[in-house]
């Protein structure tokens, strides 16, 4: 064993508090995996051949609902957060799965080793004993991690047809590690397939959005792919193997999307950034078609129909609304601009308003994953730092009356003056003083100045409101500038 196994005292406090009152107690699954690994475990579970009434009795705050046999056990003095709730279960022999996705039956066991023949992978059936230092791993998990191999414990297609979530897990934990998957247990996904129409919305979401989020997502659809598993999870995006694009595209519809949706995950983006760069092209299939006149193939209102398929296939997943509602905004609108030379500030105003300032730039980044999926260079050209300009341009607070802490109808209540130009002078005026001195942007400030001014003889009243409308123009000009500069476009 290369990697000394460190486990934290909250831990290790448990498994010894089960050992004195005479039980066996071992850390077990995916935190011994991960310190063989060399990664730091996200949870810690121990197994144990206590039963549940009998490790609530050891420790004074610990909850227990379900019929697997866990116990919650809770201390809130654990120094950090993901040791708030450790899981502790005893030995457990399942029996059937008639459902492919839960035992008919859960009957606790004294036998540790009946307890890690049940357990999905080689690697995730080994358990420790940190207080003896010894590993327990009667199939062979530590060759397999050595080895970077992913290979099921016992026989494969007995693993799946006992939770058929497993098929996923085996592709999520080949993507996140780096491992292959055994030639036996690949040939057993494939055959077992059709087992993934069994599992819950919500449990093939919580393993999709997994590989989604890892290094490798294009990868990991690959794989279900090869394995007849995509078919059942994301139909949609199959159907656009083989259909090749304009003459813009290098790539058919399926390679572009997942080459989108890599790139996404090289520069580390969010959820809704990859799924929408996965699916922005999604609409492309039922769209296409061949132009004689233009000898190519079009794709008229793809980002429409796409807006709708994404929808529908989000909400089949059970993905929150939050998600589903950003991730279709960002599918409907990647087609935003087309023309540097033609698009108004205007309308990339429009744009912001449609998705929304706190989604606008991740439309942005959803742009580049579609344009780096095209084959293009990595570096932002000189059309995308244009567009990053722009709505940096549109977005800026505005150099504005709207500014003050003082409206027309506040000047003419307290100067008692009636609507007119000099109104206007007066906010022009007051605000050249703003902007010269923001400290002086107050109610009350502004309110004895506008009553001063109401006195002052209209022409002079007009000059000082120019000087507001030429300072404005000075700070608008230099902060454009300033942006245009930092985007290196004219």
């Amino acid at each position: 064993m290369k990697n000394k196994i460190i486990v934290p005292s909250e831990i290790k406090n448990i498994t010894e508090t089960l050992q004195e009152a005479g039980f066996e107690a071992y850390l077990v699954g995916g935190c011994v995996r991960d310190i063989l690994i060399g990664r730091e475990p996200k949870d810690w579970d121990v197994t144990t051949n206590a039963k549940p009434e009998e490790i609530q009795k050891l420790f004074p705050n610990t909850y227990y609902t379900n019929k697997f046999g866990t116990v919650g056990v809770v201390n809130e003095k654990f120094s950090c957060e993901t040791l708030k709730v450790i899981e502790v279960t005893p030995y457990r022999i399942e029996s059937e799965y008639s459902d492919f996705r839960h035992p008919d039956e859960v009957i606790f066991t004294t036998n540790l080793q009946d307890d890690l023949k049940r357990r999905d992978f080689t690697m995730n059936a080994i358990a420790y004993d940190p207080s003896k230092g010894h590993l327990v791993d009667p199939y062979k998990g530590q060759e397999d991690i050595k080895d970077m191999i992913v290979r099921a414990v016992g026989i494969p297609s007995d693993r799946f047809r006992e939770d058929a979530l497993r098929i996923l897990r085996a592709v999520r934990f080949s993507i996140e590690l780096g491992f292959a998957i055994s030639s036996e247990t690949i040939e057993a996904m494939e055959k077992e397939s059709e087992l993934v129409k069994k599992i819950s919305a919500e449990r093939i979401c919580d393993e999709f959005t997994k590989i989604i989020m890892s290094d490798n997502p294009m990868g990991g659809v690959i794989i279900c792919q090869q394995l007849s598993i995509l078919n059942f999870i994301l139909p949609e995006l199959e159907k656009g193997m083989g259909l090749t694009q304009n003459s813009d595209h290098i790539y058919d519809i399926w390679e572009h999307s997942l080459r989108a949706l890599n790139h996404s995950a090289e520069r580390k983006w969010p959820l809704p950034v990859r799924l929408a760069a996965l699916l922005h092209d999604v609409g492309k299939v039922p769209t296409r078609d061949w132009n004689k006149e233009k000898n190519d193939w079009t794709f008229y209102g793809h980002d429409v129909v796409g807006e709708r398929i994404t929808r529908k296939i989000l909400e089949r997943l059970k993905y929150p609304n939050k998600i589903i509602d950003k991730v279709t905004k960002l599918v409907r609108n990647h087609m935003f601009f087309t023309d540097i030379d033609k698009i108004t500030l205007s309308a990339v105003r429009r744009i912001v308003r449609n998705v929304g300032p706190e989604n606008v730039w991740d439309l942005m980044n959803v742009r580049a994953c579609d344009r780096i999926g095209m084959g293009r260079p990595k570096e932002a050209p000189y059309r995308l730092r244009k567009y990053e300009s722009m709505i940096e341009e549109a977005m800026r607070a505005p150099v504005s009356v709207g500014m003050l802490k003082i409206d027309g109808a506040k000047i003419m209540e307290v100067t008692k003056l009636t609507a007119g130009p000099k109104i206007g002078f007066i906010l022009h005026a007051l605000l050249e003083e703003a902007l010269d001195n923001p400290d002086l942007n107050t109610e009350e400030y502004l309110q004895k100045r506008a009553i001063e001014m109401s006195k002052l003889p209209e022409k002079e009243l007009a000059e000082l409101g120019e000087k507001g409308k030429e300072k404005k123009t000075e700070l608008e000009t230099k902060e454009i500038t300033k942006i245009r500069s930092k985007y290196g476009v004219k």
